[in-house]
């Protein structure tokens, strides 16, 4: 290279652990480097070793464009702090606040001109470390954009309320926006500890579009509130999901069993990478759809009466059979109408299927945009975080999906209203009110991300910047 001559510009790309964190930056980084001809390194904080299986699959296949570099950090030993803690948020930040701190800086410093790092919400401590080396950082929110105007409003709102705010009698309400009800878990301090210093953004890049969120976005945009306190710019540019990876032998399997069924035909089953359920409610669900008497995918994993999370570190990694905690006979009895996986599945590709014609989703928002991708409408399930407000904004303002029934009394979703809400979205007239709304997204998401789309053209302009600088 001559002296002198300009280089494009270096980004580094730093998400917390988990496949729900990893995934959408790394196809931010993907695009990055095939879209816009810039160099991106990846950072991964080490968790397990070996890494999750599904990890690997993402982040070591042959799909990964020659301008992306792949680096783990170190691992950090935190097995004493964390013992007896259960799975959730407060490992997750304990094990990054000790490993950006003790790896972060020198890594970054190895690293040939960093122009920029964009982290996650949970990656935070490195506004500080990157602050001292004269690096701008940029936040991607992986939540929706009704989250992130909570997540900004939340200081002030912490501030101003007498008590718990989790104890008000209405919903909290964010101004510009609709109102949301909020539930103060025991991990609420790391959640407010990070989204309290999302101000030092240099932007924020949420995952979404003008017409998923319209109301979001104009409130953010022009709502005195967030105009008068130290909001970053926001650039929406979803939808960011997951492409299609290498299949393995399993996941072949899947999709020969769905090359046989009539199209819109298949109801999806899959709770995320981290998501479990406990006995009574696997039970429940299982006899739901054998009821509904609908051809499904169901993908397994041993249920977990203690959370909810039980897989948030292991997903795609932990195989077993599913015949010895399903209820007694339900594979055989439904072998003709469904198919059961272990642990994981190729669920974009799935989605993706024409033979697919409905996803009962935990509602992260990961898996929300690969389903309104598609055109394919939901059953909302939501288990842990946000999951529950996204839950409510997918049903009731999106118009995507249908929300179960449950009763206050009752401390799972019973298989007679499984049955009803499947039976509704796959071949009631509900369903077909929510499969049109769900395709006019679908259709409308496209026009977004193409050449000229809002989505497109708001990336473009932050990449311009990095060039310009």
């Amino acid at each position: 290279m001559e002296v002198g001559q300009p280089t494009e510009p270096h980004i580094a790309i730093l998400p917390s652990p988990g496949m729900g964190h990893i995934i959408p930056l790394f196809q931010l980084a993907k695009r990055l480097v095939t879209h816009h001809r810039l160099r991106v390194t990846f950072l991964v904080i080490t968790t397990a070793d070996p890494a999750p299986a599904a990890q690997n699959n993402l982040l070591r296949s042959d799909a990964v464009p020659s301008g992306l570099r792949v680096v783990d950090l170190p691992p950090v030993d935190v097995s004493e702090l964390l013992a007896g803690v259960p799975p959730g948020l407060t490992p997750l930040c304990v094990m990054v606040e000790h490993s950006l701190r003790r790896h972060l800086r020198p890594v970054l410093l190895g690293l040939d001109g960093v122009t920029a790092v964009v982290i996650d919400l949970f990656c935070t401590q490195a506004f500080e470390i990157c602050g001292e080396l004269s690096i701008p950082v940029y936040s991607f929110f992986t939540g929706s954009t009704a989250l992130l105007a909570f997540s900004l409003y939340l200081p002030t709102l912490d501030r101003e309320t007498e008590g718990e705010f989790v104890d008000l009698p209405e919903p909290v309400q964010v101004p510009g926006c609709r109102p949301v009800r909020v539930r103060k878990s025991e991990e609420y301090k790391w959640f407010f500890l990070h989204v309290s210093r999302l101000y030092k953004a240099a932007g924020i890049f949420a995952n979404t579009w003008k017409d998923l969120e319209p109301v979001t976005l104009l409130a953010l945009k022009e709502n005195p509130f967030f105009l008068n306190i130290p909001t970053p710019p926001v650039h929406p540019i979803g939808p960011v999901v997951k492409e299609e990876e290498p299949y393995t032998e399993s996941d072949k399997e899947v999709l020969t069993w769905l090359d046989k069924q009539k199209p819109d035909s298949v109801l999806f089953v899959a709770l995320g990478s981290g998501g479990t359920l406990s006995s009574k409610q696997l039970t429940e669900l299982a006899f739901g759809l054998e009821l509904s008497q609908q051809c499904f995918i169901l993908v397994a994993r041993t249920p977990n009466d203690a959370t909810a999370m039980g897989t948030f570190y292991s997903a795609g990694g932990i195989e077993d059979d599913p015949i010895a905690y399903l209820p007694e006979g339900f594979v055989k009895r439904t072998e003709r109408v469904g198919l059961v996986v272990k642990s994981w599945a190729p669920q974009v590709a799935v989605l993706r299927h024409a033979s697919t014609g409905g996803f009962l989703s935990h509602c992260g928002w990961n898996s929300t945009l690969e389903s309104v991708l598609p055109g394919v409408p939901m059953i909302t399930w939501p288990l842990y975080a946000e999951q529950r407000m996204n839950a409510t904004q997918l049903a009731a303002e999106v118009g995507v999906a249908a929300k179960p029934t449950v009763e206050p009394w009752r401390e799972v979703v019973g298989r007679e209203e499984i049955e009803r809400v499947v039976r509704a979205v796959m071949e009631g007239e509900e369903g077909k009110v929510i499969r049109r709304r769900a395709k006019e997204l679908r259709d409308s998401a496209r026009v977004a991300l193409d050449s000229g789309g809002s989505s497109c053209d708001s990336l473009a302009r932050v990449v311009k910047a990095w060039k310009l600088n």
